[in-house]
């Protein structure tokens, strides 16, 4: 396919996407389904247009003063990859399979490059309802974490220590461009490409298939890291969903003690005996939820680990199209799930022992409040400082920017280079 078909084919995608409120994977899987002769270039090359335009769809409508899904498609083409109005005029006239040539408007407003007074929101590409949570949490810098947050992710890697280290993988994957990070002493990445950029197909490598590595964002090691599981510990995952930061949490137990892995959800939890055996894991009890109860657990944990259930604000740079799909009833039933979470899993602590609780969002609402929330409502727990637990793990690092009073701390593209997450310790008081 020339790029005027690629291009067609994006707004065809996009549009199913904004008009049938399809998740933005399954409408770019059906239309490949649909259109067998599209090689795989072609798939990426249209998925990588319909992601960019979805991760900075505000700010290109209010360039555009249209939000239609070809006004978005045409200015990711030509501002977001810098292609530029001549040749965008020239993919739309050289291709039968192209969409309708630019008209005088069109070009004449994609040749300013950008909106003349933008909302700060817009500017940011974060949705207006959302704006003051964003300027509560990063004040003057909520403008510069809005764009960090609709930028391309990376491919983060974590060495399973179980099998392997950072430097045998780093020679290992050197054809993939990957390369060492600055803050997890395990994280391998792979930087995101511009443009029609592919990214290699990491799955496919023999250290992948023999649980050398995981797939894992690097904030959420660094999330697993900060919990402080140890070797011969009893140790529940409460929210563990897949597994990632189970398998994490399990290698830094090098095998030893006793980690519980349970979801709520049994589907979620599903992936997770698969990956287990991949990493060589043998100290993970799984306990299924229609089938088994945490009841012998009370009491008894020297640590609780909450991945929290959240609006995923936090990586939007992978999933752009849940940005504009979150609405207020959400945040609200995840900040009543969070607290239902909080209270059930707090049971299990031991006197003495450590609660963990993450999530992968920004907003003050999910994070500081419910970390005050839960100390407020519970006496018998006191905060213990994730940025002290951060100089100990992680010496010689540059500290986050973002730190609570009580040294809770929030992970973002724009600070840290990592998705964004936020991590609080508790302590159950003897």
């Amino acid at each position: 396919m020339k790029d005027g078909g690629r291009l067609a084919a994006a707004i065809e995608v996009l549009t199913e996407v904004e008009t049938r409120h399809r998740p933005v994977q399954i409408a770019l899987r059906d239309w490949g389904a649909a259109h067998r002769f599209a090689g795989s270039g072609d798939r990426t090359v249209i998925g990588n247009l319909v992601f960019d335009a979805l991760r900075n769809k505000a700010s290109l409508a209010a360039l555009m003063q249209d939000e239609t899904p070809r006004a978005l498609i045409l200015a990711t083409y030509s501002c977001t990859w810098q292609k530029g109005v001549e040749a965008l005029a020239e993919t739309l006239s050289g291709d039968r399979h192209a969409p309708e040539p630019l008209s005088e408007a069109e070009a004449r407003t994609l040749s300013v490059g950008q909106a003349p007074d933008p909302a700060p929101a817009s500017q940011a590409d974060v949705p207006e309802w959302l704006w003051p949570s964003f300027q509560a949490v990063f004040g003057e810098n909520a403008v510069e974490e809005g764009r960090a947050l609709a930028r391309r992710a990376p491919v983060d890697l974590r060495a399973n220590t179980l099998k392997a280290d950072r430097e045998k993988l780093l020679k290992r994957l050197a054809h993939t461009g990957a390369g060492p990070t600055s803050l997890s002493p395990l994280c391998l990445r792979i930087e995101a490409k511009p443009g029609l950029g592919r990214m290699p197909h990491i799955q496919a490598e023999e250290g992948y298939r023999k649980g050398w590595f995981e797939l894992q964002d690097e904030g959420s090691q660094l999330a697993a890291l900060l919990a402080q599981a140890k070797p011969g510990e009893q140790v529940l995952d409460y929210c563990a969903g897949g597994g990632g930061k189970t398998l994490a949490l399990a290698a830094a137990m090098e095998n030893k003690g006793q980690l519980y892995a349970y979801d709520a959800d049994r589907l979620r939890l599903a992936p997770i005996h698969e990956r287990l055996q991949r990493a060589g894991v043998r100290n993970i009890q799984v306990r299924d939820p229609a089938s088994s109860t945490l009841e012998d657990l009370t009491g008894q944990m020297d640590l609780v680990f909450i991945d929290a259930p959240c609006t995923g604000t936090g990586v939007w740079r992978r999933r752009p199209d849940s940005k504009w799909r979150l609405a207020e009833k959400a945040l609200a039933d995840r900040i009543e799930d969070q607290r239902h979470v909080l209270e059930n899993a707090g049971r299990y602590v031991k006197p003495g022992g450590r609660l963990a609780y993450v999530t992968c969002s920004v907003l003050p609402e999910e994070n500081q409040n419910q970390a005050a929330w839960f100390l407020e409502n519970h006496p018998d727990f006191k905060s213990s400082s994730a940025l002290e637990a951060w100089k100990k793990a992680l010496p010689g690092a540059s500290e986050p920017k973002y730190v609570s009073e009580h040294g809770d701390l929030l992970l973002t593209p724009a600070s840290t280079g990592t998705d964004g997450f936020f991590v609080a310790l508790f302590e159950r008081q003897a």
